[in-house]
């Protein structure tokens, strides 16, 4: 959650006065346990949104999740199967196969962002996973940023709050 992609949505969320809840996966940072392979993580997200909305200024029927690489990979199954998940932000997402083929019965508002110089996820998998996804969804490639999005964070990060502000209407 230290990373400049992270950081940059969460203050620009923030700064917008949305909710912003960020954490580590088991065994990253000073969190404990040991790295669950992607399936492990999903019950660390399911905690981490259990938790949020048990929060009085949480509101149950605004809950978004973001993931980024990883991440992105652990937000998207947790968002197709999780009822409490309206919409989901995917950056840089290192799906494979079966993954994307999640994406295909996933009809919740979907942001799918890329960088076009991104070494992970080639432009080509990038545009398989948007083609693959059901709709709504939105799909941005970012011209010159990478999978570390340096120099980026910003035009990014306001794709991000956008999308999430159109759908619970706070931009």
């Amino acid at each position: 959650m230290d990373n400049n992609v992270i950081l940059a949505v969460g203050s620009t969320l923030v700064n917008r006065s949305i909710i912003a809840f960020m954490f580590n996966f088991r065994g990253v940072g000073g969190s404990g346990g040991s790295f669950g392979g992607g399936v492990d993580e999903q019950e660390d997200v399911a905690a981490a949104i259990s938790w949020l909305i048990s929060q009085p200024e949480v509101g149950v029927d605004k809950v978004g999740l973001l993931g980024y690489s990883f991440g992105a990979t652990v937000a998207s199954a947790v968002a197709c199967s999780d009822d409490r998940v309206k919409a989901v932000a995917l950056v840089s997402p290192p799906l494979e196969l079966s993954q994307v083929s999640q994406l295909k019965d996933c009809a919740k508002p979907k942001l799918i962002i890329c960088g076009a110089g991104d070494f992970v996820v080639s432009l080509q998998k990038a545009e398989l996973i948007n083609r693959e996804a059901a709709e709504p969804k939105q799909f941005e490639l970012v011209s010159g940023a990478d999978h570390f999005w340096w120099g980026y964070e910003v035009a990014m990060a306001e794709k991000i709050v956008a999308f999430f502000g159109t759908l619970f209407r706070q931009v």
